[in-house]
C-alpha cells in the first residue's frame, strides 16, 4: 500500500511539472500587477510595443496587455470605465477632454512630430512640396481634435488662408478617426487628408503625393503628439505601478535607439505593414518616440489651440504630471549613471520640464 501511495505522489509531482502547477515562472507571473495599455494604429507608439516584446514590462513587475483603439474617444472611455490603466493619447485630442472637465493627466510622452498631409496627385499639379496653397479650393479630410487639425489651422492662419468653401479657401471635412480620414480619399469629393505615422508612408506607396511633414516647418519642431495618459486619481493612488511602467518605457526608448532591426520587427507585430514603411516612419527623421512628458511643449500646443480659436483657455499645467517620469528616470540613472542615452534623456527633461 505504501508503495502505491508513493507511486501516486510521484506521478502527481511529475504531472505538476508538465502542467506548470507550482512552477517558479507561474508563481512569478502571478505576482505581477496586471496593467492594460491602450494605443492607436501607429508606428509611433513603439515604446509600448518594444517594452512588451523585449520583456521590459515583465522586468518591472507588470503583466501588460496592449489594446488597439480607433480614436481618442475610445481611449478616454477606456480609462474612465477602468478597462485601461494608461493610454497613448494625442496631446491635442486629449485637451478636448481636459478642457471640458475630464480628470485625465499626461505623465509621459510617446510621439513627437510625425504628422503631415497627402493629396491626390491630380489635385497637386503645378505645386511643390510644402506649398500649403495646394490645398486652396480643396476638400481636406481631417480627424477632429487631432494634432494634424491644429497644425493645419496654424499654417492656414499664418498664410492668411480662410477655412470654408471656395477657390481661395480650404474646406475641412471632419471624420472620427485617422482610418476614416484616410479611407475618405477613395471618394471623388475628397482631395487630401491628414496623416500620422504610418499613413504617410502608406499613402505615398499607394500613389498619393506628400503635401508636407510637420518637421518641414520650424514652428512645428518638437511638437508633441501622443502622451502617456491616465486618470488623475489612478496616478495618485497607484504611483508605484506607473513609475514601474515608466521605467519600462524608458528602457524601451534606449532599445529602439540602439536596435533598429529588432525594433522594426517588434513594431510589425502590432502594426502589420511592410518593414520598409515601418523603418521609414520610425527612423526616417519624421518623428521620434520620446518618453519625456515635454511639459513646456505640451502647454505650447494648448496655447496655439487657444490662439486659433479651437479651445477656450484652461489650466493644462495642473494636468501634466512630471514627477512619475522624473522618479523613474532618476532610478534608472542610479543603476546606469554613465549611459549616454539615459543621460541625454535627463538633459532633455531638465531643459524642457
Amino acid at each position: 500500500m505504501k508503495r502505491i501511495i508513493t507511486g501516486i505522489l510521484s506521478a502527481s509531482l511529475i504531472l505538476a511539472s508538465f502542467t506548470g502547477c507550482g512552477s517558479e515562472k507561474e508563481k512569478e507571473q502571478s505576482k505581477k500587477r496586471d496593467f492594460n495599455l491602450g494605443h492607436l494604429n501607429s508606428t509611433a507608439h513603439l515604446l509600448g510595443f518594444v517594452a512588451k516584446e523585449e520583456g521590459f514590462f515583465d522586468e518591472e513587475g507588470l503583466n501588460v496587455t496592449l489594446s488597439q483603439m480607433t480614436n481618442s474617444t475610445e481611449l478616454v472611455n477606456g480609462l474612465e470605465s477602468d478597462k485601461l490603466d494608461a493610454v497613448l493619447l494625442g496631446a491635442f485630442g486629449g485637451m478636448a477632454f481636459q478642457s471640458s472637465g475630464h480628470d485625465i493627466t499626461y505623465f509621459g510622452g510617446a510621439m513627437t512630430n510625425g504628422h503631415g498631409y497627402i493629396i491626390k496627385p491630380e489635385s497637386a499639379v503645378g505645386y511643390e512640396r510644402d506649398d500649403i496653397n495646394v490645398l486652396k479650393g480643396k476638400n481636406v479630410a481631417v480627424t477632429k481634435n487631432s494634432t494634424d487639425d491644429l497644425e493645419l489651422q496654424v499654417l492656414l492662419k499664418e498664410k492668411g488662408i480662410d477655412i470654408g468653401e471656395g477657390k481661395d479657401k480650404v474646406n475641412i471635412i471632419y471624420f472620427d478617426s485617422q482610418k476614416d480620414s484616410y479611407a475618405a480619399l477613395l471618394n471623388d469629393d475628397i482631395d487630401a487628408t491628414h496623416v500620422y505615422s504610418p499613413y504617410a508612408s502608406l499613402g505615398q506607396s499607394q500613389g498619393y503625393q506628400l503635401v508636407y511633414y510637420d518637421v518641414d516647418f520650424d514652428i512645428f519642431k518638437n511638437i508633441p503628439c501622443c502622451r502617456q495618459t491616465a486618470k488623475t486619481s489612478d496616478l495618485q493612488k497607484d504611483k508605484d505601478a506607473y513609475v514601474a511602467f515608466e521605467r519600462a518605457m524608458i528602457k524601451a526608448y534606449k532599445f529602439y535607439q540602439e536596435n533598429e532591426d529588432k525594433t522594426v520587427k517588434d513594431v510589425k507585430k502590432y502594426i502589420d505593414i511592410a518593414e520598409d514603411d515601418i523603418r521609414t516612419e520610425v527612423y526616417g527623421g519624421y518623428s521620434i518616440s520620446n518618453p519625456d512628458p515635454d511639459k513646456q511643449a505640451t502647454i505650447n500646443v494648448k496655447d496655439r489651440a487657444v490662439e486659433v480659436g479651437i479651445y477656450e483657455d484652461f489650466d493644462l499645467e495642473s494636468q501634466i504630471n512630471t514627477e512619475i517620469y522624473k522618479e523613474a528616470l532618476e532610478s534608472i540613472l542610479k543603476e546606469s549613471p554613465d549611459d549616454p542615452i539615459y543621460t541625454s534623456l535627463k538633459e532633455h527633461f531638465d531643459r524642457y520640464e
